[in-house]
């Protein structure tokens, strides 16, 4: 364990709010990290559940248009059906989350070099996809067919592979689908909250006990470091794809995985 948690408990959140809404696999980076800074969470716990301050994110860049379509609801079919197509999109890896759990928390989380693996593969179809995307057919994430949000859906369960990236799968998902670049990023970000809301929950229920003041002073920093670093992450996302497309981001896992499988062959 690092001589001083605190400091890489902040730089871990910091890393969380920068990776999490970018196609680049945000718990792959916390898992490879602490893994080289000598940090180990009770449970694993730590990597969870601050992920519930870049959902806190989120919320406050979106609150006008969610509260909007909240407000809507009860009189509007098409904001009911835009928080149905959200929901549709987190069942499947909620199901499998819940099934997959321990499988997930004590093998997978636990091997760096699969996750490095799963960084390279990953930003290979990122490019690949990047540059062959098909013709748009939908251009407003809040406006998504259900079936369309269900695949999105099934694409998102691959990302309980660490290494994988929720946000990739389910950018990945849209994009083949027929999603502008821009949509394909703010469903993401929608998914987003159930999703990670879900998994801190879950993750809180079956690891409480682990978690003493030292650990909670550990989420409490990280947690704040990743709200505050995932809001101009989200701000400054949806311009940059729109121009730019994926590409940087591929080249990032790339470079990231290749770099992790280096340190690891070498003993690190």
């Amino acid at each position: 364990m690092t001589d001083n948690p605190i400091l890489v408990a902040a730089v871990l959140g910091v890393l969380e709010g920068l990776t999490e809404f970018i196609p680049v696999s945000s718990t792959g980076h916390l898992l490879l990290a602490g893994h080289f800074l000598g940090f180990r969470s009770a449970g694993r716990t730590f990597e969870v559940v601050i992920q519930l301050g870049a959902v806190l994110a989120i919320l406050s860049v979106y609150a006008a248009r969610l509260w909007a379509v909240a407000r809507a609801a009860p009189e509007d079919p098409a904001a009911r059906r835009f928080i149905l197509s959200v929901l549709v999109a987190f069942l499947p890896a909620a199901l499998v989350g819940v099934l997959a759990h321990d499988l997930i928390k004590t093998v997978l989380f636990e091997t760096p070099t699969l996750i490095a693996v799963m960084l390279i593969l990953g930003g290979v179809v990122l490019l690949l996809v990047d540059r062959l995307v098909p013709e748009t057919r939908h251009e407003d994430a809040m406006r998504f067919p259900l079936p369309l949000a269900l695949r999105i859906g099934l694409f998102q369960t691959l990302s309980l592979i660490p290494g994988v990236s929720r946000s990739g799968a389910t950018i990945v998902g849209a994009l083949l689908m027929g999603a502008s670049k821009r949509a394909a990023a703010e469903f993401s970000f929608f998914l987003s909250m159930p999703t990670m809301a879900g998994a801190f929950a879950y993750d809180l229920w079956k690891n409480y006990k682990l978690l003493d003041n030292g650990a909670l002073a550990e989420i409490a920093v990280g947690f704040a470091l990743a709200f505050v670093t995932a809001v101009l992450v989200v701000r400054w996302l949806l311009g940059y794809v729109s121009r730019h497309g994926y590409a940087l981001f591929g080249w990032w896992r790339i470079a990231v995985g290749s770099a992790a499988l280096a340190a690891l062959w070498a003993g690190f």
